[in-house]
């Protein structure tokens, strides 16, 4: 179980590496992940540890096939447990980034939309002039709602200004208790997937 988590979350990817990793902290600035998806594998793997020491890995993110048209991604903990699914439409994807989230039964019970598509389709624009759309990662940043099915707003993911889409800030909206386990790795996901919009 996801330990409780004092929000709002911060991603920040490391730009000194190769690999396309994130280090996740609380409001307080304390480290309460570290995010890094596999290099070169032939199936998408994405794992979660403690910190960067990687001595404890917390869960899985792994892709089902090695060629998707809509990728799935199964989330397991540490014991191999399954927490939920999440597949990426591909089509809608085009225009407005749409991730969908499963429970372990498979059942789609909530979503993750880009607020406003707009947003990437200026960046795009933007980021083809050249040395002036370098300054596009401070004038076009994405961000995406978690919704469940009813509608309901219960999470948002910001990607906050900054070179090369370093940083993003995970906000709770709902009062409710829900569970953050699978929203927040979720979430990890879409950024790591999404990085390159704004």
């Amino acid at each position: 179980m996801m330990e409780q988590l004092n929000y709002p979350l911060h991603f920040q990817f490391r730009v000194t590496t190769l690999a396309n990793d994130f280090v996740a902290t609380d409001a307080f600035g304390d480290t309460i992940y570290y995010v890094r998806e596999k290099m070169f594998s032939w199936r998408d793997r994405i794992k979660v540890y403690r910190d960067q020491s990687k001595t404890e890995l917390l869960y899985e993110l792994t892709s089902n096939k090695l060629i998707d048209f809509q990728q799935t991604f199964t989330i397991t903990d540490g014991a191999g447990r399954v927490i939920g699914k999440v597949r990426r439409k591909t089509l809608k994807s085009l225009w407005r980034s749409t991730f969908n989230l499963m429970d372990p039964s498979d059942s789609i019970d909530h979503s993750i939309k880009e607020k406003n598509p707009w947003t990437k389709f200026w960046d795009g624009l933007f980021g083809e002039i050249p040395l002036v759309g370098m300054l596009s990662g401070y004038l076009f940043n994405p961000s995406y709602i978690l919704r469940n099915d009813a509608g309901e707003e219960m999470f948002e993911i910001k990607k906050e200004p900054s070179f090369f889409g370093r940083k993003f800030s995970v906000h709770k909206i709902t009062e409710r208790e829900v569970d953050d386990e699978r929203f927040v790795l979720s979430l990890m996901l879409l950024v790591l997937m999404e990085r390159s919009n704004g």
